[in-house]
């Protein structure tokens, strides 16, 4: 586990201040929240939304624990099988091995990957550093334009989500319309707060709303909201089916697709 009162990516030194330039186009965009409140299936619909618009995007699935990669799509529709945890273990992550390990899809030329694959774990591979994190990130930002990296809930134990929140141009926050969902995020954001994390460049997200759920009350917990995510009965049979890259047709989805594409605009400028 990290330890988060001395030499911790939590802790990191504070630099000289310089002026940060405005993302208008493409970027780094960390998808982080509660546990349940549809991190995975959010980022897998920004990376289809720029694929079918013809922009380059690799969507990083960070979860060591339990493998989204094999939940997003069928098996045969993926070029290859490499694993994140190669990248990771390496002494020093290079641009070139990043590109030898990620994984196309079949039926999208623009969209690359790179998760753990079906029956690993955080303990197939040789432990990592917030040394080769940062390395992983700085390359993926040489080889797309576009990065979507889909975090754990969890990031006192991940240490590529945690970096990825520290390093990136913008974060999606996700939390259900529920007091677990609040409690989570009260509880982590304490860990960020100590490590200079830039609050600016966060989008706040209800996720998943019902017409029957008080969406005013969770607005004012969280402070503001950027977006609101609909429930979609058609994303959760996508999500069930382990299907998230197939296309949302039916009615009752247009208004998540909608906001999916509010997201994009706002955040990537496309």
């Amino acid at each position: 586990m990290i330890n988060f009162k001395k030499n911790s990516i939590f802790s990191r030194d504070v630099k000289e201040e310089s002026v940060k330039e405005e993302i208008l186009h493409g970027g780094v965009l960390a998808v982080w929240g509660s546990p349940g409140s549809g991190k995975t299936t959010t980022a897998v619909k920004l990376a289809k939304y720029l694929a079918d618009k013809k922009k380059n995007v690799i969507l990083v699935l960070c979860d060591m624990t339990a493998p989204m990669l094999p939940c997003i799509c069928p098996p045969s529709d993926l070029e290859c099988e490499k694993s994140l945890g190669s990248i990771l273990s390496a002494t020093h992550v290079t641009e070139s091995l990043v590109k030898y390990n990620m994984i196309t899809h079949k039926k999208m030329a623009y969209l690359t990957m790179i998760g753990m694959l079906k029956g690993e774990n955080e303990y197939t591979y040789a432990s990592y550093s917030k040394v080769q994190a940062m390395e992983f990130i700085e390359s993926l930002r040489k080889i797309a334009p576009f990065v979507i990296i889909d975090c754990s809930s969890y990031i006192a134990n991940d240490i590529l989500s945690a970096v990825s929140l520290l390093e990136c141009d913008s974060v999606l926050r996700l939390a259900n319309c529920d007091l677990k969902s609040i409690s989570y995020l009260s509880s982590q954001l304490s860990l960020l707060q100590n490590s200079n994390w830039d609050m600016d460049k966060q989008y706040k997200v209800a996720s998943n709303v019902k017409s029957n759920h008080g969406i005013e009350h969770i607005a004012v917990a969280l402070g503001s909201l950027s977006f609101k995510l609909p429930y979609s009965e058609e994303v959760e049979e996508q999500t069930l089916a382990g299907n998230l890259l197939a296309d949302l047709t039916l009615k009752n989805s247009r208004e998540y697709r909608k906001e999916i594409e509010k997201i994009a605009k706002e955040v990537f400028g496309c």
